[in-house]
């Protein structure tokens, strides 16, 4: 059975949603699924004052533990266009796992959220799909066969580079997930599962001097 990690980092909940939806595809297409988070850098006292969702349920992943599974969906809101420093912290940590290339050939995928319709969505999801293909893996997409990331008639994230999410309304208030942005996320999931499936299964009729 495909193991699949479920890796992401929320302030507000936004990423966490689309995380627990993307947990729910990939089990969908009968992986076994981890949902973790990466750990928290801002001050316990700014993120009160800041309004962050603390005590969420998903603990806290190791940076060993990311060569355990044959998929990895990563989930992180934009900071100026990039991945927020919670999660490049983590990932900059991951030098030992590329130095003896254990995560060559496993699937990654991303989705994100921002603030605004052009925050940077697409720049956050394809900087860290640069990181995933220095570590050697496999990037996944969401495809325009989830058909709900072509919408006109509602404000609405997606792109074929992943699932995604605003975080704010017109009036600047919070937003949760849309429904159709919801559905993009567990699509997204379910992809990965199957692909990353395929693949192991692909691998499993090479000759063992093949496999990488």
């Amino acid at each position: 059975m495909t193991k699949m990690l479920v890796l992401y980092y929320s302030s507000y909940g936004h990423i966490e949603a689309m995380a627990k939806a993307v947990a729910s595809g990939a089990k969908q297409a009968g992986a076994t699924v981890a949902l973790k988070r990466v750990p928290e850098l801002v001050p316990e006292a700014v993120a009160r004052s800041s309004g962050y969702r603390l005590g969420q349920e998903a603990p806290i992943a190791t940076v060993a533990e990311l060569a355990d599974y044959d998929a990895i969906v990563i989930g992180t809101p934009t900071r100026f266009g990039n991945m927020a420093s919670q999660m490049k912290n983590f990932l900059d940590q991951t030098g030992g796992l590329w130095a003896e290339n254990k995560l060559v050939g496993k699937v990654g995928s991303v989705f994100t959220s921002t603030g605004s319709q052009h925050g940077g969505q697409e720049s956050t999801i394809l900087s860290t799909h640069v990181v995933m293909l220095h570590l050697g893996m496999v990037i996944v997409g969401l495809p325009y066969s989830f058909k709900g990331q072509m919408r006109m008639d509602e404000i609405t994230g997606g792109s074929p580079y992943g699932a995604s999410t605003l975080a704010e309304d017109e009036n600047h208030r919070d937003r949760s997930p849309s429904a159709n942005e919801l559905d993009g996320a567990r699509f997204q999931g379910r992809h990965v599962a199957e692909v990353a499936a395929a693949m192991a299964l692909g691998r499993s009729h090479l000759q063992p001097e093949l496999v990488r």
